[in-house]
């Protein structure tokens, strides 16, 4: 999970109140940034995990809304093959759109 890792390091200590993933970002460099971050952790441990981790199921459940969120999002074109290049027009544009997929 070397892009979570990467998304981490952006954020600073209090920014963060909970860090919500899928198994694919179960590692102990996440783990460890979250706590500098003093951030809650609710990430389903991996398979292979030799010593498994505890998490909120109720809150790990609630995490596809999320997805769910990001696959009608990605329905726009432009958002999907994220045209625009500059962070402010795509934010600008992931706003748009978050508004068209609430009204349809």
């Amino acid at each position: 999970a070397p892009l979570g890792e990467q998304l981490l390091k952006e954020f600073k200590r209090g920014d963060v109140g909970t860090i919500i993933a899928d198994a694919a970002y179960d590692s102990d460099a996440i783990r460890k940034r979250a706590r500098q971050l003093r951030a809650k952790v609710c990430i389903k441990p991996n398979a292979g995990r030799k010593k498994k981790k505890r998490y909120n199921r109720t809150v790990y459940k609630h995490r596809n809304l999320i997805e769910r969120f990001f696959g009608r999002i990605k329905r726009c074109r432009r958002i999907a093959t994220r045209y625009e290049k500059k962070p402010a027009n795509f934010a600008g544009f992931i706003w748009l759109a978050a508004l068209i997929t609430d009204m349809v």
